[in-house]
């Protein structure tokens, strides 16, 4: 019974959350948004007893990508970060899309073709050795990579005169 009504919780605020990303006009917002809906889909992730889905998606998504989107909106918009009143796009066309990806939907869930039984699953540490192991120095050129990107976007956006 407590398992559906956490299910039922984390559901409300992921839903609740993508449904503000759509419709809030404030870019701000729109990220926070994000990231109480991403932060939901970790916590059905953990309710799923996937802690390490759950795991990356807090430390990748909701730490990395969020701070990111929030540096870009906060970097690129003075304005405040609204989005622009014009280009709306039509009630009929987005019920149209709307509709197209529900059908598709609903056609790949009744279709069937699931497997009887679930392959076996590995712990966090076998997977950790099985996708570190052989990709360990791509893994930290890739940081260094990165790293080197954050700098230069540092310096990139600091301001002539300070």
């Amino acid at each position: 019974m407590i398992d559906w009504l956490l299910f039922a919780v984390l559901s409300f605020f992921a839903l609740g959350g993508a449904a503000r990303v759509v419709t809030s006009e404030n870019l701000v917002h729109v990220v926070l948004y994000l990231a109480v809906t991403l932060i939901a889909t970790a916590g059905v992730y953990a309710q799923m007893d996937a802690g390490f889905l759950a795991a990356i998606q807090i430390l990748l998504y909701t730490g990395g990508v969020i701070t990111l989107m929030l540096f870009a909106v906060l970097l690129a918009r003075r304005n405040g970060g609204s989005v622009p009143a014009e280009g709306h796009t039509s009630p009929l066309r987005s019920l149209l899309v709307a509709g197209l990806v529900a059908g598709l939907s609903g056609y790949t869930i009744l279709r069937g073709g699931a497997p009887n039984r679930a392959p076996e699953a590995l712990s966090t540490a076998e997977l950790g050795r099985v996708l570190l192991d052989p990709l360990a120095l791509p893994f930290e050129a890739l940081s260094v990579l990165l790293l080197a990107a954050m700098i230069g976007a540092i310096v990139l956006a600091r301001r002539k005169d300070a």
